[in-house]
């Protein structure tokens, strides 16, 4: 995991011990359950761990923050999270399974305490959260509609409650059909490594406490 000391040298050495371990356990468990193409395990560290960690870039999570990761698959966003930020409490649903089944023992093996997994679809979940994330699972208009009922108002962090989504390419015609606040920030800002040419991080809130306008760029 040198790509992870290289862009945060400031953790403890049990949050390396974690990140180090993360690479072996998906090899043993992406030959029984594919939840990563096995044509890209050799890219794990930079698309997979260091693609998630994106958000962290734009956001410290202070501790008692309730994140929602939906559309894990086999822990993205929300496993790195979890480990760079231990006082955060983090959920991932899938609606699949099996690939819940990867999360869990994934985080049982790390021992990542602040981890739940729940197989469940987002809509059919209770409760709210500061900020739900995601990798990319579907079309922006289509995951707000799964998920915009399940953000609390109450904020305590520097970015607005709302959605963090990873997302690559051009997405202008999406966004101009989602009726809420939006920040795009360039993960090639903060990341040399060529993946995150393309690469981004959307923040789209619908609370007035926003301090940005509407697509502003960052």
């Amino acid at each position: 995991m040198v790509e992870i000391k290289k862009y945060f040298p400031e953790l403890q050495p049990a949050q390396y011990e974690r990140f180090d371990a993360l690479l072996p356990l998906y090899l043993e468990w992406n030959q029984r359950i594919n939840v990563i193409s096995r044509k890209d395990m050799e890219n794990f560290s930079v698309h997979h761990v260091l693609h998630s960690l994106g958000i962290a870039r734009a956001i410290q999570f202070k501790a008692g923050t309730r994140v929602l990761d939906v559309g894990t698959g086999g822990g993205f966003p929300g496993i790195p999270l979890a480990i760079l930020f231990p006082e955060t409490e983090f959920l991932l649903v899938d609606s699949i399974g099996k690939k819940i089944r990867v999360v869990n023992e994934v985080a049982n093996a790390i021992d990542l305490k602040n981890v739940k997994a729940l197989h469940s679809r987002a809509e059919d979940l209770p409760g709210k959260f500061d900020y739900v994330v995601s990798r990319a699972v579907t079309a922006l208009p289509v995951f707000v509609g799964w998920v915009k009922d399940k953000i609390s108002a109450e904020n305590r962090n520097s970015l607005t409650n709302g959605i963090l989504y990873l997302k690559g390419g051009e997405f202008e015609e999406e966004l101009k059909q989602v009726k809420m606040s939006v920040k795009v920030f360039e993960l090639s800002h903060w990341f040399e490594e060529p993946f995150f040419e393309t690469k981004k991080l959307v923040h789209l809130s619908s609370f007035k406490s926003n301090k940005f306008s509407s697509k502003e760029k960052n």
